[in-house]
């Protein structure tokens, strides 16, 4: 196959590599450039690959870039061009089976080697044949050519004057109707419903789930006020003491030691649904239990990899962040190759958290990097910190809380600060042992607590506040 390939500065590493591997497997290549890490401007190059397969000098292109969004609304003004951005493979082989994608287009900052060449295979290897993908694929190229389709007719307003509000709508419900919203609510949320002078009041647990109306115990004003706001929810506690939400959300309730036995499991997920933590974290073997034990709840099943020294190799760190996913997890906690870092081999360490980082985007989990600051110097934890960041990691965490130091303030600051300007989180974790503790890290920019302390933490975290 003849394949056109294109890059800007942040894509070269990956097209030569992309480059080299599908002259091995045969296919004929034409590199559109750019040719070095020097800076570059994308459009030129992602014009250049998508003009070789509008032109039929190519049958196909593969575009890549930062984040591998660019380049796609680039070649997708060329005409004959359909790019798309797949950052795994059931995006690949949808894009060609469904869409006839002659364009891939991939991120480097998303995407490592070993997982753009499964991309690759599977989108190279992937067809459009179904008929009904044909005759829509055949719809985008007739509005290239300024021939649109039909639109559908709007369906009639049911309503009797379209400004009505939702309390005109309500008043327009008979008791019948209420009934049956009620019933089907009901249904969803797993909790009672039942019919208040004329509103839907559903209720689960302490909190009231507000879907129309609003509960007779709470200051009707107040809540007329937040649902105009367009709350669909409101959360409230009946006795005002219970667990303060911003400190709850933020710890990972953990039991991590290596003699846990199924009982002490079964315990953390009772806590862990009982204050509403952001999840629990386990070791990869209690994974199943867990999802079993925390299906239906909010509470997420976090895994280790690597745990606790970080030793393995990066091949297998990823094989079991999949396995973990497999089984449940939705949130990964891996350690970094500490002594890669401390000897400068940073490709090695991006190697290792990207074996991760690929494993979860692939799976829908979260990744956490564990840097092991007790280990490191200052520059040390900050170039940790960058890689982890380009890696497209989503948090990066202080601890394992086997090493020789736990979580301190200076550390959460100084990581919070490294990646700042991101979506990046950090995790302190190791040594946390007191809410004093928590508010601290939470202060110094701390987004998730890992701690094994976590009861302790919410029971004293009872009627205190975090600004307090």
């Amino acid at each position: 196959m003849k394949i056109a390939i294109g890059c800007d500065h942040g894509g070269f590493e990956l097209k030569e590599k992309l480059a080299k591997y599908l002259k091995e497997k045969g296919h004929e290549i034409t590199d559109c450039g750019t040719y070095s890490t020097e800076p570059a401007d994308y459009p030129k190059f992602a014009y250049a690959a998508a003009k070789k397969v509008s032109e039929g000098q190519c049958d196909r292109g593969i575009i890549i870039d930062g984040a591998g969004i660019g380049s796609c609304i680039t070649a997708n003004k060329v005409t004959g061009a359909r790019a798309a951005a797949c950052y795994d493979v059931s995006l690949a082989r949808n894009s060609r089976e469904h869409n006839d994608a002659n364009i891939l287009t991939l991120g480097a900052g998303w995407a490592g080697f070993q997982l753009a060449k499964e991309i690759v295979d599977v989108w190279l290897g992937a067809n459009c044949l179904e008929e009904r993908h044909k005759k829509r694929v055949a719809m985008i190229m007739d509005i290239e050519k300024g021939v649109l389709p039909p639109l559908p007719a709007p369906p009639p307003c049911s309503c009797s004057g379209c400004s009505q509000n939702k309390q005109d709508v309500m008043a327009d419900l008979s008791a019948e109707d209420l009934k049956k919203i009620a019933d089907k609510l009901q249904t969803m949320i797993g909790g009672p419903c039942k019919i208040v002078d004329g509103n839907i009041v559903c209720t689960k647990g302490s909190t009231t789930l507000i879907h129309y109306g609003h509960p007779t115990s709470l200051d009707s004003g107040a809540v007329k006020k937040m649902i105009e706001a367009g709350a669909s929810r409101i959360g409230y506690t009946p006795d005002g003491k219970d667990l303060p939400e911003e400190i709850a959300k933020t710890i990972d309730h953990t039991i991590l030691k290596p003699n846990a036995v199924p009982e002490e499991i079964k315990k953390l997920c009772e806590e862990a649904k009982q204050y509403k933590f952001a999840s629990v974290c386990v070791n990869p073997y209690y994974v199943k239990l867990c999802a079993q034990l925390l299906h239906g709840t909010q509470v997420k099943v976090c895994s280790v990899v690597g745990f606790p020294f970080g030793a393995t190799p990066p091949e297998i760190k990823g094989m079991e962040a999949r396995r973990a996913i497999r089984d449940g997890a939705k949130e990964i906690d891996m350690v970094i190759n500490v002594g890669a870092l401390k000897a400068k081999d940073d490709e090695t360490v991006l190697k290792d958290i990207r074996a991760v980082t690929d494993a979860c985007r692939d799976g829908g989990a979260i990744s956490k990097v564990i840097i092991e600051t007790a280990f490191l110097t200052n520059e040390e934890k900050v170039r940790a910190c960058l890689l982890a960041k380009k890696a497209g990691a989503n948090f990066v965490k202080t601890s394992t809380g086997y090493g020789p130091g736990g979580a301190t303030v200076h550390d959460v600051a100084l990581m919070k600060e490294t990646v700042k300007g991101t979506k990046m989180g950090v995790k302190a974790s190791g040594g946390i042992r007191s809410f004093a503790d928590a508010k601290k890290m939470i202060e110094a920019g701390a987004t998730r607590i890992g701690a094994s302390a976590s009861v302790k933490i919410t029971q004293e975290a009872k009627g205190d506040k975090l600004n307090g």
